[in-house]
């Protein structure tokens, strides 16, 4: 088994999951703008991008049993950059090239040279994403209901 050249910790893994999330979020404009930043190399397809179905699943009331939602696009992409690094990504939707711009910069972030430039590239991306949480928030809180139980007293 080929080993990486970039040692991964439990901390390492936790941010490139968010920086993983953070480009399945992104939208392919932000992606294509923090790879031009970057003047990235280009990668080579392991795998082509691929669109594909997968099931996707709920539950009702947050614990109840789960139930099949139904499928859902997903599009994978999987390249290597010309010092071997490797790029993987996931997201929802059919965007091919969108998959293939957050492999590649998947790919980049794993080089702790590279990495504090990925993540500035990205600030962009990590903002617009920040504020869309921060007005979902807010529409959720517009729509918050408190119930006030009263303790009746002994009849």
């Amino acid at each position: 088994m080929a080993t990486s050249p970039h040692h991964s910790g439990p901390d390492d893994i936790a941010a490139r999951q968010a920086v993983m999330a953070l480009c399945a979020e992104a939208s392919r404009d932000d992606l294509d703008a923090a790879l031009r930043a970057l003047e990235a190399p280009a990668p080579e397809d392991l795998r082509p991008p691929e669109t594909g179905l997968v099931m996707a699943t709920g539950r009702i009331g947050g614990d109840g049993r789960p139930f099949n939602l139904g499928e859902v696009s997903v599009t994978r992409a999987a390249i290597r950059l010309p010092d071997g690094a490797t790029g993987f990504a996931y997201h929802l939707g059919r965007d091919r090239t969108k998959a293939r711009l957050a492999a590649t910069l998947d790919a980049l972030w794993q080089d702790p040279a590279r990495r504090a430039g990925v993540e500035a590239a990205l600030r962009p991306a990590t903002q617009r994403a920040e504020a869309a949480g921060r007005q979902a928030a807010r529409r959720s809180a517009a729509t918050r209901v408190d119930f006030l139980t009263l303790v009746r007293g002994e009849d």
